[in-house]
C-alpha cells in the first residue's frame, strides 16, 4: 500500500523520501506530501507521487489520504498550532481508514521536562484514542540544531550555555530519517514505542572541542547559570519568551533529557549513528 510522507517539503520529510527510494520502495507507492508542492517537482520526475498537503487545509488531507495507506506525521513546526494541525491529519487519517500512522514524537514524551513535550504528548494521546495502528518514533535531538551554535562560536570563540554537565545524545536528521525509512517500509512496528538517539552521549565541553577541530580555532565552553544565560541571551537581542525557551532546554539537558542511548536508531537505521563532528562538518 501507499506511503504517505508529510512535510516532504521540510528537512526530515524530504530526507525520509530519499531514504525510501534508496530502501528499494518503488517510487510509485511513495506519497511525497507538503504545502509548497512546487519544491517537490525533482521528486515527481522520479516517479514519486506528490500532493499539496496543508495542515491547516483538511481538504487536501482527505485528498491524499486512502484506506489502508501508511502515514508518516512529521509533527509540525509551529508552537501553539501543533496540536491543532496534529487533531487535522488524524482526524483525516481515520476518515480515510489508513493502515497505520508512524509519528515524529520526542525523546522519553511521556516523562520529559523539556518545553516541547506537551504537544507531542497530546499528539500521541490522539493516536492511542483514534483507534488506528500507530507506531510512536520518538525522535532524540538533531545535531543540526547546534549549526548556530557552530556559527557563533566561529565568530567569538566561544560557547555559552547554562546546561552545565549534561549530556546530548544527538544524531543527524539523515540518521532519522533512515530509521523512520526503515519502519515505514516494514511489517511489524504496530504498537511500537521507538526511542531514537545517537549512539553517544557528548557533553558541551566535548561540542566546543568539536567546533573548535572544524573551524580551525579555540572554541571554550562558558558555562553560565540559568539566569546569566538569559540575561545574556536578552542582552543580545532575544526576546524573552524565546530567550525563557532556550533557557528551558538547556535546564532539560543539564537534568539528563537528552542524554538517553538506547541504540534503538542505529539498530534501525542498520548502521552506527554519525559521530558529533561528522554530523556538524559538512556545515563548517
Amino acid at each position: 500500500m501507499p506511503i504517505v510522507v508529510t512535510g516532504a517539503t521540510g528537512q526530515l520529510g524530504r530526507l525520509v523520501v530519499e531514504e525510501l527510494l534508496a530502501r528499494d520502495v518503488a517510487p510509485g507507492e511513495v506519497v511525497a506530501g507538503g504545502r509548497r508542492v512546487g519544491e517537490l517537482a525533482d521528486l515527481a520526475g522520479r516517479g514519486v507521487r506528490t500532493a499539496r498537503v496543508d495542515y491547516d487545509d483538511p481538504a487536501t488531507l482527505d485528498a491524499v489520504l486512502s484506506a489502508g495507506d501508511t502515514l508518516l506525521l512529521v509533527s509540525g513546526s509551529q508552537p501553539g498550532a501543533r496540536v491543532a494541525q496534529h487533531r487535522a491529519v488524524v482526524d483525516a487519517a481515520v476518515r480515510a481508514g489508513v493502515g497505520r500512522v508512524a509519528y515524529t514524537s520526542i525523546l522519553r514524551a511521556d516523562e520529559t521536562p523539556l518545553p516541547l513535550a506537551p504537544d507531542h504528548r497530546a499528539t500521541e494521546e490522539m493516536l492511542r484514542d483514534s483507534g488506528l495502528p500507530y507506531t510512536l518514533l520518538r525522535n532524540g535531538w538533531y545535531t543540526e540544531n547546534y549549526l548556530p551554535t557552530l556559527q557563533q562560536a566561529r565568530r567569538t570563540g566561544e560557547l555559552v550555555s547554562s546546561a552545565g554537565d549534561g549530556r546530548v545524545a544527538s544524531a543527524t536528521r539523515r540518521d532519522y530519517a533512515a530509521a523512520t525509512a526503515a519502519v515505514l517500509a516494514a511489517d511489524g512496528h504496530e504498537g511500537a514505542v521507538h526511542e531514537l538517539s545517537g549512539d553517544t552521549a557528548w557533553g558541551f565541553d566535548e561540542l566546543a572541542a568539536a567546533i573548535g577541530e572544524l573551524v580551525g580555532r579555540q572554541v571554550i565552553h562558558r558555562r553560565l547559570s540559568p539566569e546569566e544565560h538569559l540575561a545574556t541571551l536578552r542582552e543580545g537581542g532575544l526576546d524573552e519568551g524565546t530567550a525563557g525557551f532556550v533557557v528551558a532546554l538547556d535546564a532539560g539537558i543539564r537534568d539528563g533529557a537528552l542524554a538517553l542511548t538506547t541504540g534503538d536508531l542505529s539498530r534501525l537505521a542498520g548502521r552506527p549513528t554519525t559521530p558529533l563532528v561528522e554530523g556538524l562538518r559538512p556545515y563548517a
